[in-house]
């Protein structure tokens, strides 16, 4: 039992460790301040300086989130990248340290999971759909190697 314990504590670490040393040395981009000026303008009409400064806001808006997408979209192909390097590692250089081989499978997991969640933030149906199609085959192989060869091998 605290070995399986120990495993899902070190996968989830490896995950985090992923995501948050991604978030460290790769600064999201960051969203523009609503404008205070637009604060008070409730159901009164706009004066003309107030609407320009709101279209301002909707063009900077609209970068950020143009940005974003983007952002969203390199930190996925990041983290699924790193995540197969994690399920290669765990599968043959760490394949005779279990306990530790198979936390770090378990983040190599988490971490493409996350890859995924990211990829589904890109805005891109087409990117998704690629993140998706690797994350089937990652497992597909991950399976087949670390259940069926196994097997195999007996």
């Amino acid at each position: 039992m605290i070995k399986a314990l120990y495993k899902l504590f070190l996968g989830l670490l490896v995950a985090l460790f992923i995501g948050f040393g991604i978030s460290v040395f790769y600064s999201a981009p960051k969203m523009p301040d609503y404008p205070t000026t637009l604060e008070n303008v409730g159901s009164s009409v706009p004066t003309l300086a107030q609407q320009k400064i709101n279209r301002d806001y909707d063009k900077q808006q609209k970068v950020y989130q143009t940005d974003v997408a983007k952002y969203n979209r390199n930190v996925s192909a990041i983290v699924i990248c790193a995540s197969v390097v994690l399920l290669i590692l765990s599968l043959t250089v760490l394949i005779n340290v279990a306990i530790i081989g198979d936390g770090i499978l378990l983040g190599g997991i988490f971490t493409l999971s996350y890859g995924i969640i990211r990829a589904f933030m890109s805005e891109s149906n087409k990117y998704q759909f690629g993140a998706v199609t690797v994350g089937l085959i990652v497992a597909l192989i991950l399976g087949w190697w670390k259940f069926l060869r196994a097997e195999k091998r007996k």
